[in-house]
């Protein structure tokens, strides 16, 4: 059950564990090529009784059973194998290399003729920018740092005064303290340029902040005595700056994560075909070496020492077998699991209409493959399919149902793409509030209270009708 859990991303790290936890596994790829399959010959040599194991001389074992048990004292190196060819594919990944965020705001401080004291309070102040390249950090609490840890007094305005320095640092806007801080340090180095729009853009920021959050643009034009057109150029001069400015200069630094998928579905000519992703499994085998020596001991087992090393090697050999059992029960569990959900939704996996999806839940996969639900539900966790439509998280297929005033049962992934068809063709001057929204589905035959409409709305991310509104 704990490995039907563990993602394809992990498994492999899970194999190599076991590999080195026990000498008796090892992987097919790493070991000699001439070597033959052993599975058939370990499941002779898996009964206990003497009588049945293979004859074998045992003065031509040379293999000295402490070389396992001290296994510290063997060099990795010496452990591992490479039989990879000069034309093996290779799949790497280039990563970009560069300066990190503090790193470039560190080599702008170097340019700065600063004294010591304000050195340190810029490297203070730069140390507890976040990645979005805001201070976060109380200035009283920066006084006390400095204090304890730089045995340097300080007073909050000479902090004041360097973090002005340090807000002038590219990119604009680093350094500040709230999101109005932010864009009112991007719009003041634009002064000048266009210097109507960008003055009006500061005076909305500097005394109608919280209109311009809450959208509230006729409040605004009334306040600031302006038309509604200049309102919408300053707006758009808004629009250009960077919230977080830090993220900017980050990228390069920050760890890329790609989705490996589990399953991978195939479209060849209107049929599906399902496969695992094997590229993190390896293939497993039982030790030749390991073998070799539960057939040397068994033949002496009368002697307490080779008979505590015959247990030693059974022991890990037993441990071996079951590992890989293990293994190829957890991928026929996934095959069976994923070819079921894949036939259950056909229609979606032939044209990638999420409106063809059909309501599934963890039960109805249950009964057709005669496992338990919370076997499905391990499945389902943390598995990824690739599609021909994309790459999508296994559980996102799984939805409740909902009737249609034709009493035709639809998934609710079906409603919430249809819902968010709508919020997009709608007139961006005049959202559709969720009373608008709950008729429309209405009309198209799907009868839903206003909550449920909102609580579906909310679940894909997308704010309400006033904050929708643009000019």
């Amino acid at each position: 059950m704990k490995l039907l859990q563990i993602p394809s991303i992990a498994i492999e790290q899970r194999i190599k564990q076991e590999i080195e936890e026990n000498p008796a596994l090892e992987d097919a790829e790493d070991a000699d090529e001439d070597q033959t399959d052993l599975a058939d010959d370990s499941d002779e040599l898996s009964d206990d009784s003497p009588d049945d194991e293979l004859e074998y001389d045992s003065k031509d074992d040379e293999f000295d059973l402490n070389d396992y048990i001290d296994e510290d004292d063997i060099p990795s190196y010496k452990l591992s194998t490479s039989n990879r060819g000069a034309d093996d594919e290779r799949k790497e990944i280039p990563f970009a290399s560069g300066l990190s965020f503090h790193d470039m705001l560190l080599t702008q401080l170097g340019l700065r003729i600063l004294s010591d004291k304000q050195d340190v309070i810029a490297e203070t102040i730069i140390g507890n920018l976040d990645d979005s390249g805001y201070l976060k950090r109380d200035m009283s609490a920066m006084v006390d740092d400095l204090a304890f840890s730089q045995n340097i007094q300080v007073q909050e305005d000479e902090i004041l005064d360097v973090l002005r320095i340090v807000q002038e640092f590219d990119p604009a806007g680093v350094g500040a303290r709230n999101l109005q801080e932010c864009l009112l340090l991007q719009l003041r180095r634009k002064e000048g340029e266009e210097s109507t729009t960008v003055e009006l853009a500061i005076l909305i920021l500097e005394n109608y902040f919280n209109e311009f959050v809450k959208k509230h643009y006729e409040k605004i034009t009334k306040k600031a005595r302006i038309s509604e057109d200049e309102l919408k150029d300053a707006l758009e001069e808004i629009l250009k700056l960077n919230p977080k400015p830090g993220n900017s200069l980050s990228e390069t630094t920050k760890t890329n994560h790609y989705v490996i998928p589990d399953f991978i579905i195939h479209n060849t000519n209107g049929e599906l075909e399902l496969s695992l992703s094997s590229r993190n499994t390896p293939e497993l085998r039982l030790s030749r070496t390991y073998m070799n020596m539960l057939e040397a001991y068994a033949e002496n087992k009368k002697d307490k020492k080779k008979k505590e090393a015959f247990m030693f090697v059974k022991q890990k050999i037993d441990s071996a077998k079951w590992f890989m059992e293990a293994i190829r029960q957890r991928q026929n569990t996934l095959f069976v699991t994923m070819n079921a959900i894949m036939e259950y939704q056909r229609e979606y996996f032939l044209s990638g209409d999420e409106t063809t999806l059909r309501p599934m839940i963890l039960k109805d996969i249950a009964e057709i493959v005669n496992l338990d639900i919370s076997t499905i539900s391990r499945v389902a966790n943390s598995k990824y399919v690739q599609s021909p439509f994309g790459t999508f998280l296994l559980k996102s297929f799984f939805s409740e149902s909902m009737q249609t005033e034709s009493g035709e049962e639809v998934s609710t992934r079906e409603i919430k793409k249809i819902l968010s068809e709508c919020i997009e063709s709608e007139n961006k001057s005049k959202p559709h509030t969720d009373e608008l929204l709950t008729s429309i589905l209405k009309e198209k035959g799907y009868n839903i209270a206003r909550r449920t409409v909102a609580k579906y709305r909310e679940q894909l991310n997308i704010p309400v009708a006033r904050l929708r509104k643009e000019l």
